[in-house]
């Protein structure tokens, strides 16, 4: 007699684990691996508390180089998405906060003589559940179904979450990383970038770890990032590479080839795999036109793990000369044939290759943790890519990898910019003086000038080399744009910022910081569509919280008022009172509702006297103080507010040339001053 198969059925929903399919109202539902398990564990022990370290221990166990925060966390968002449930009002899946998830509707359990599950809709034998916690979970769960003899779909959920105005600074620790999985709809939901001219466009799509040990996910991760380098390096006129965030989507949510390219824009794809051992690696690796499906190019590389730099640079070369064969003359411009290519190649920078191979391993795990962009990833990758330097102190890369830790732990506010600025720039200063076409080195050099020194000018010295020694880097493009729109050149910012989506599409914070760029050049309409495109695809991505800035900008004060009653509100007030206080009163005072505003400030003081903030928060705190004046119409306590930030060098200064929220306060001399004094202006 074959073995039996389990069925569960709850609500509109059937999961049958066998076949690893989930239906609902007999449509085959599409769910990931790593979600449809988390909700088999969950059904199986229906009722019950399943820990997070219960479920780390069956899903995500050994997995030393995997987050499994960021894994479990987003296997629960896509089942609950799957089951159209809600985290605030769950039918579903409950969070039980800081310890786990349970099942909360009610269960029928039927055992399936037959070894392969009918269809939905098909006669099924079916065998009365004899499982012992089936009616151990009765008391806390309800009566288990015995017969379900009607189905209704489910009403879409009202839920509606959302992140709040300049306080969302107060939760930048929490900002996705750029690394983050992204929905696949993202592309065509969001304000979509024009696509690029004249360039032919590839996406290095992340390369396969075979070595069988999950651990090993920061070096073929590290391996996909160095490849996109060098291929964005080789010759930067004519092909351009897709950044490292939007290509990541792609490595747990397998996709048609031809549904990259018209996500992401580009005519060919190098796919790949990595195994290593010991002493070994073998790079596997091949080059598809997204068009006809055509593989043009495949190779094997087995190499001594001291030899991988030079495999990558041979890889690269290899794939340019392809695409340059496959062309002709046609997109090149060039009278010579495959002379434009060659010529490329011989005046391109070339990058300084680490001592040793260990060095380059601390390497690649120092980038694997600082694309996390959490306070605790950025840290740990401080440690590896000093690990880097020790084992070879005249590590370029790894210097910029210091940098650009140093200087993020900064901007976001995850320590004191007194301390860690200073750090960055030694860290920038000495990677240059090493290698002086490392552009991340000059972009944080960049980032320095711009955030705690306010010199403009070198800031956009800085950003330009960057950008030149790799026209495919899109966070220099981002930063770049950002950079340009503090100073109110808003044309130039906008095309940084195309740039920078051509390069990344599905990046979050790249989208976001385009629709901030809108609000500054009061383009409000713009900017709020484009706002709520990413909170479509993020609903609690916290700078996209900038929209309640942009509806009180454009007097539509009841829709900011509204986001901060929905049940994201309710989140964000229990995590930070203060600052949900002073973004309602900057709300109610720009309204003209002054009782409202009174009484909102009141409650804001009252929880800064609880909350009192460290020396890393000051940015934050400059924000809140500034907001809630602004509501209550204290103009001199704003402008003080903002020279007090000058004095201690933060962050918090470099948007007040153009942020609309200032505009109360343009005509006061304290605040030309200060504009000035902070090189605004000319």
């Amino acid at each position: 007699m074959a073995s039996p198969a389990t069925v569960y059925r709850f609500g509109p929903f059937e999961l049958r684990p066998r076949a690893r399919e989930l239906y609902k109202n007999s449509i085959k539902l599409k769910l990931r691996p790593q979600p449809f398990r988390v909700l088999e564990v969950l059904l199986d022990r229906r009722g019950d508390v399943v820990t997070r370290d219960e479920l780390r221990q069956l899903l995500w166990e050994s997995e030393t180089f995997v987050d499994f925060e960021q894994g479990l966390n987003t296997a629960v968002k896509e089942l609950r998405s799957a089951l159209n449930d809600s985290a605030d009002t769950p039918r579903y899946v409950e969070t039980i906060p800081r310890v786990g998830y349970r099942i909360i509707a009610p269960v029928e359990v039927e055992v399936l003589a037959s070894k392969t599950p009918a269809e939905p809709g098909q006669p099924e034998l079916k065998v009365k559940s004899t499982l012992p916690d089936a009616s151990a979970s009765v008391a806390r769960t309800g009566p288990t179904l015995q017969v379900q003899t009607s189905l209704q779909r489910e009403p879409l959920s009202s839920r509606f979450p959302l992140s709040f105005g300049w306080t969302a600074l107060v939760v930048v620790a929490a900002v996705l990383l750029i690394g983050l999985p992204i929905y696949w709809a993202f592309s065509h939901r969001r304000v979509a970038a024009q696509p690029p001219g004249g360039r032919l466009m590839l996406a290095v799509l992340p390369f396969q770890n075979l070595t069988g040990d999950p651990s090993q996910e920061y070096f073929s991760d590290g391996l996909t990032e160095e490849m996109i380098s060098q291929l964005g390096r080789l010759d930067p006129q004519r092909m351009g590479v897709i950044a490292r965030t939007s290509v990541m989507h792609y490595k747990q949510n397998p996709t048609p080839l031809d549904q990259v390219g018209r996500e992401l824009g580009v005519e060919y794809v190098m796919e790949g795999s990595v195994r290593r051992d010991a002493n070994t690696v073998r790079v596997s690796a091949q080059l598809i036109q997204v068009k006809n499906q055509t593989h043009l190019w495949s190779r094997q590389y087995d190499r001594e793990l001291s030899g991988l730099l030079a495999v990558q640079q041979e890889i690269a070369q290899e794939i340019a000369d392809e695409i340059q064969l496959t062309l002709g003359d046609k997109r090149s411009g060039s009278r010579n044939g495959g002379s434009a290519t060659a010529s490329s190649a011989a005046n391109r920078p070339t990058m300084t290759p680490p001592a040793s191979y260990e060095a380059y391993d601390f390497y690649l795990k120092g980038r694997f943790f600082w694309n996390k962009r959490t306070a605790a990833g950025l840290h740990q990758a401080a440690d590896y890519f000093q690990e880097a330097i020790d084992k070879d102190p005249n590590y370029a890369a790894a210097y910029a990898g210091l940098a650009d830790t140093y200087a993020l732990l900064s901007t976001w506010n995850y320590v004191p910019s007194k301390d860690f600025m200073p750090k960055a720039r030694d860290a920038a200063l000495k990677a240059l003086q090493i290698d002086d076409t490392q552009p991340e080195a000059h972009a944080s050099l960049a980032l320095i000038a711009e955030q705690y020194d306010y010199d403009w000018q070198t800031a956009e010295k800085e950003f330009r080399r960057a950008i030149q020694l790799d026209p495919d880097y899109a966070t220099g493009h981002q930063w770049y744009a950002e950079c340009l729109a503090f100073l109110g050149r808003f044309d130039e910012a906008f095309a940084e910022s195309e740039r920078a989506r051509q390069l990344d599409p599905l990046s979050l914070i790249i989208a976001t910081d385009h629709a901030v760029i809108l609000y500054y050049s009061r383009q409000y309409d713009r900017a709020i569509e484009q706002f709520r495109a990413v909170r479509e695809m993020e609903p609690d991505f916290p700078r996209a919280g900038l929209i309640v800035n942009a509806y009180v900008a454009d007097g539509h004060f009841a829709d900011a008022v509204a986001q901060l009653e929905s049940p994201a509100g309710v989140r964000f007030k229990a995590a930070s009172p203060p600052a949900f206080f002073a973004t309602e009163t900057y709300i109610y005072g720009r309204w003209g509702r002054h009782p409202e505003a009174v009484r909102e400030f009141a409650k804001f003081e009252a929880e800064l006297k609880r909350h009192p903030s460290d020396s890393n928060s000051l940015p934050i705190e400059s924000w809140m103080l500034l907001e809630s004046y602004l509501g209550m119409q204290r103009n001199d306590d704003a402008i003080a507010v903002l020279e007090k930030a000058f004095a201690l060098r933060t962050s918090a200064l470099i948007s007040i040339k153009v942020d609309p929220m200032c505009d109360p306060l343009r005509n006061a001399p304290r605040f030309q001053d200060l504009l000035s004094r902070a090189h605004f202006n000319p």
